[in-house]
């Protein structure tokens, strides 16, 4: 069981700042995921609270324990890598047990810690086999049973699922949730996929640049997104957005005018989400389809504004069988699931 509090964080390479005064509170047990582009800071972030990278400044704080100057072996924390790491040459029974022996943990408590770990994990028939006679799910389930016998405090977890298909990730990631719930493990869970992140997270971290833009649960941070940056990171089709202005009363969007339900004067972003977005012959907002596409449950409708020539996306429950290609319809949208952002920081304006 572990609380983990990361205070004011900052790691250079040399004059590349790619961490920026980082700080956040990690309640005991909670799964959280750390979600941004390529390049934001995450896996370095994660590989800091492993012992892997130094810190230039700032605390790394495990259940009140300063971990800034211990090595990674003295942390008590269980890594899972994206690329399985497993030793080629070994058992499965060997590469999950590899770490407890080198600890020279009594044999008869090797033993049961990995049998323990492999019901769990449902390797039980596979502990003699080696890595090159398993498939990739199974790989991952028995790097994680490599985490899993050592009993830490903290798992880590860095975009273990990359390499997976499609079906399997979604497959792994109900395993992962399972197994954390069960285990109730404080862990830390690196990705790129926002899917992943609003699926599997209970509180996450969005990063940008090295910096945190918001962290919240996934439905705060889809419903009421800080930052311009959170509002079109997370959500697929991502938020529309549109350069307009308020006076306080009204907001402007090239020619196309609405009422304000925000006081706040100047110039702004407005931003929609497809899905709040409704076709209605007589909507105040008037477009011409660019092209559709059938996704199954929904339909995705991009479209070009008459207001102010950009594309926006509509996303539309089924599938609309009509081809609407080329023809002018007109859009609706329920005032109270507009977001404006201020165009001189990018953050939400309540």
């Amino acid at each position: 069981m572990a609380k983990i509090n990361l205070q004011n964080i900052k790691k250079s390479y040399g004059n590349n700042t790619v961490i920026h005064n980082l700080s956040a509170d990690i309640a005991d047990g909670e799964l959280i995921v750390i979600v941004g582009p390529s390049g934001c800071g995450k896996s370095t972030l994660l590989r800091m609270v492993a012992g892997l990278e130094e810190i230039n400044s700032g605390e790394i704080i495990i259940n009140d324990k300063k971990m800034n100057d211990l090595e990674p072996m003295e942390r008590n924390i269980a890594m899972v890598f994206q690329n399985y790491a497993l030793y080629p040459h070994m058992t499965v029974f060997e590469n999950m047990s590899y770490g407890l022996k080198i600890q020279k943990t009594p044999k008869d408590e090797i033993i049961s810690r990995v049998n323990e770990a492999a019901e769990i994990l449902e390797l039980s028939e596979l502990l003699e086999r080696k890595p090159n006679q398993l498939s990739g799910g199974q790989r991952q389930r028995v790097a994680m049973g490599r985490a899993i016998v050592r009993k830490p405090e903290v798992f880590l977890f860095d975009e273990p699922l990359s390499n997976l298909d499609a079906k399997l990730r979604v497959q792994m990631r109900l395993e992962i949730k399972k197994l954390q719930r069960k285990l109730n493990v404080t862990s830390l869970y690196v990705t790129h996929d926002q899917v992943e992140a609003m699926t599997l997270a209970d509180k996450m971290i969005v990063m940008n640049e090295g910096n945190v833009e918001h962290i919240g649960t996934p439905l705060d941070v889809y419903q009421q997104p800080k930052t311009l940056f959170t509002a079109q990171f997370i959500g697929s089709p991502a938020m529309n957005i549109l350069d307009g202005s308020t006076d306080g009363s009204e907001i402007k969007i090239g020619n196309f005018k609405t009422s304000s339900p925000f006081s706040y004067i100047g110039d702004i972003y407005f931003g929609i989400r497809p899905e709040h977005l409704t076709i209605d012959k007589e909507g105040p907002i008037k477009a011409v389809v660019e092209f559709i596409e059938l996704i199954g449950s929904n339909t995705l409708i991009h479209c070009r504004l008459q207001a102010t020539n950009e594309v926006i996306v509509v996303s539309a429950p089924g599938i609309i069988e009509e081809d609407l290609s080329r023809k002018e319809i007109g859009l609706n949208f329920d005032q109270s699931k507009i977001h404006l952002f201020d165009q001189k920081n990018n953050m939400r304006i309540n």
